[in-house]
């Protein structure tokens, strides 16, 4: 869930923190070129590793975000080979991406078989039993976009999944998951 922007006047920041912040977002979200910019301008001390996978993980998540989720998992298992194996969850959500994308493209009985090979495993788990309805409710719509569940066909819920790979990925590194400003929010959320 994406904080309330005025909790954004809570948060303390130090002048001289805001140069590490603006670094952070911009390894982040891999805008390569903004950070080799934004460190010589600066003059901060390049961080180390900060450049590793950075255009494997900007590829697969630019898959994600445009519809190729097959081919954002075929990259991140070349990237990270055990990272979706060890996060169904993650997995799940990818091919649902691609679900998706056949029932925006009126390739229904494709996405059908597309739901009774890859997404039909998840049925075993309850946890995912009110998603995998979801999805399958789009099938029921001449127009999926009309539909209770659109949602599901939005930029906004491919932008989660893409952001949750990204996520991943970072983690999987060892690397910063969240930018220092998200940090600042979560350390202000529990307070």
């Amino acid at each position: 869930m994406e904080p309330d922007p005025r909790q954004y006047e809570k948060i303390a920041i130090n002048e001289k923190d805001i140069p590490n912040i603006v670094l952070s977002y911009l390894i982040h979200n891999c805008y390569e070129e903004s950070v080799e910019s934004f460190i010589s301008c600066t003059g901060i001390k390049k961080p180390a590793d900060y450049l590793e996978n950075m255009e494997k993980r900007k590829k697969i998540f630019h898959y994600a975000l445009e519809r190729n989720a097959l081919k954002a998992i075929e990259l991140t298992e070349q990237l990270a080979k055990d990272i979706l194996e060890n996060n169904k969850d993650l997995l799940f959500y990818l091919l649902s991406l691609h679900f998706v994308e056949l029932v925006r493209s009126r390739k229904c009985t494709e996405a059908l078989e597309f739901a009774q090979t890859k997404l039909s495993p998840f049925g075993k788990e309850q946890k995912y039993m009110q998603n995998l309805e979801d999805f399958m409710a789009l099938l029921a719509y001449q127009e999926p976009e009309k539909s209770p569940v659109f949602h599901l066909l939005s930029p906004e819920y491919r932008q989660q999944v893409a952001d949750r790979l990204n996520r991943a990925i970072l983690a999987y590194f060892n690397l910063p998951s969240h930018t220092a400003m998200g940090e600042a929010d979560t350390a202000d959320d529990s307070s």
